[in-house]
């Protein structure tokens, strides 16, 4: 209804203000200075393979199905149907939506049934002495009934687009929560997804701690013998005892920020803390995406839910002018009204008591100290803001796809660097206890590689992790193919017009037992 609305000249006559026209995807834009590299660097370890982005590739609805994890997409599943936000903003589109069906309606004639009867009793005073004349005994009482039936039309013709403009607003704030819709599908999936990796690392890196802080616990338990045999000095003892409780505090932190993501997952998944069922992820399992979608620069700012928000804005702050504008010039308005009076009911519709009335009225502000002039202007400089937001937004949307493919580059190297220095530290604490069993080094020689293997292995942890959070924040950044599927439900559509819903006593009848039967 509202789009074929807005495409009827006939019924919007001269819209005045500016005909909003989408800004064009920026020249030049681009995600680095000269060409980057197609491919990353790779690594000998799970999640550890070479990327290829892939320019001009389309991104899958479902991205998060390129891991090829039941249990994220499980996960995704069960945040997009229990997570608030996802209610909330289908309401709001559906809001919005509703509202632009309201104000549309003011482009048809509106009609008011009114229907009375009244019992009054008058005196022949109130006419004067030419009543009284007629009368030797004076004044005289009349009592009479008058039975009225009438119905009134109001139409205001959109002769300077006023309405036109105001549901264009509505058109352009419904889009806005389309689009704000989208971005807070799309942050969630990514935000379960990256808490899922994030949960799966703080689990690995417990693990290696907890394997280290058993090997040394093994090996303090040889020294403790051997210092009973007296083989070995009782400071080696104290440093390995030293060496197994600085492991053992490095695990509390863990458990403490893997307990806290554990919330955090619990929360976009709908669920209360309590609710946890342990569901995680292994990052060995995890399949990392050989080739990647890279949008073109110029198709950026069609994608990201962000930058369509803020287009809608602008076009709302557009068509605002539009209205403020139209405020400053003359209304039309044309009614009519016909109906029957009658003193008896059984007379009320003979031709006879038929009355009726035609109007036309044309109306403007004279004066008003420059209110509808500053007003027009304030609306100027509210799209001044909204032109200057949408440039910051593209920018910023610039910015992330940058920063991903950056991350996803170096995060590459990182892991390269730190497998071999994973494996250069396990190499060297063996020699070290070697040598130290052959009596040609010292124990804080083994304590120190000890402790660098540790480090070692939690860094590559970390930087296992990073290279699949990478891909999610790339998949994020490009927009998250939210074109390739429907995120809408009929909850964020506008309830059908039918006969009930054009009468608004009986819409409003229906409404009120459609409340009792859900409170029921």
């Amino acid at each position: 209804m509202v789009l074929g609305l807005l495409q009827a000249p006939v019924l919007s006559g001269c819209a005045v203000g500016p005909d909003f026209i989408a800004p064009p995807a920026p020249q030049g834009a681009g995600y680095a200075v000269g060409k980057p590299a197609n491919v990353t660097q790779s690594s000998p370890i799970a999640g550890g393979g070479a990327q290829r982005l892939v320019p001009g590739r389309d991104i899958p609805g479902e991205w998060w199905r390129l891991f090829r994890s039941k249990q994220i997409s499980a996960l995704v599943a069960e945040a997009v149907t229990n997570h608030p936000n996802i209610a909330a903003a289908e309401a709001a589109l559906r809001q919005a939506r509703e509202t632009t069906e309201a104000d549309a309606a003011s482009f048809l004639p509106q009609a008011t049934l009114g229907q009375s009867v009244t019992r009054q009793q008058i005196t022949t005073a109130q006419f004067g002495s030419l009543a009284q004349s007629s009368s030797s005994s004076g004044p005289t009482a009349l009592l009479f009934s008058l039975h009225n039936s009438n119905v009134a039309v109001s139409f205001t013709p959109d002769v300077f687009g006023k309405t036109m403009r105001t549901v264009e607003s509505d058109f352009a704030a419904a889009e806005y929560q389309r689009f704000q819709l989208e971005a807070t599908y799309l942050a969630l999936t990514a935000n379960v997804v990256t808490a899922a990796i994030a949960d799966s690392s703080y689990a690995s890196q417990i693990k290696v701690t907890r394997d280290l802080i058993t090997a040394y616990q093994k090996q303090l338990d040889i020294l403790q013998k051997r210092f009973e045999l007296g083989a070995v000095s009782a400071a080696d003892v104290v440093s390995e005892k030293a060496l197994v409780a600085q492991a053992q505090a490095t695990l509390p932190p863990l458990e403490k920020a893997r307990a806290q993501t554990r919330n955090q997952l619990m929360a976009y998944l709908g669920r209360f803390p309590n609710d946890d069922k342990g569901e995680a992820i292994d990052i060995e399992h995890l399949h990392l995406p050989r080739d990647l979608p890279l949008s073109l620069p110029s198709n950026l700012v069609r994608q990201r839910p962000d930058v369509l928000s803020a287009e809608a804005q602008l076009h709302q702050a557009s068509a605002n002018v539009g209205v403020a504008t139209a405020n400053m010039l003359p209304q039309i308005t044309l009614t009519g009204s016909g109906g029957s009076q009658a003193s008896n009911f059984s007379q009320l519709f003979l031709p006879q008591t038929s009355v009726y009335n035609l109007a036309a009225q044309l109306s403007g502000q004279a004066f008003d100290a420059g209110r509808l002039f500053h007003q027009r202007e304030a609306k100027l400089a509210a799209l001044e803001q909204a032109e200057a937001q949408y440039r910051a937004t593209v920018i910023s949307a610039f910015q992330n796809v940058a920063d991903a493919l950056q991350a996803i580059k170096h995060d590459a190297e990182t892991l390269r660097s730190q497998v071999a220095a994973e494996k250069a530290a396990a190499e060297s604490l063996n020699i070290s206890q070697a040598q130290y069993s052959a009596g040609s080094t010292t124990y804080p020689t083994v304590l120190n590689a000890a402790q660098t293997l540790l480090n070692a292995r939690i860094n590559r942890v970390q930087a296992q992790a990073a290279r699949f959070s990478d891909t999610a924040a790339l998949m994020q950044a490009l927009g998250g193919g939210w074109w390739n599927r429907l995120d809408e439900t009929p909850a964020s559509l506008p309830k059908p017009t039918d006969l009930i819903s054009t009468l608004p006593i009986a819409a409003a009848i229906r409404a009120e037992a459609e409340e009792r039967s859900r409170a029921r």
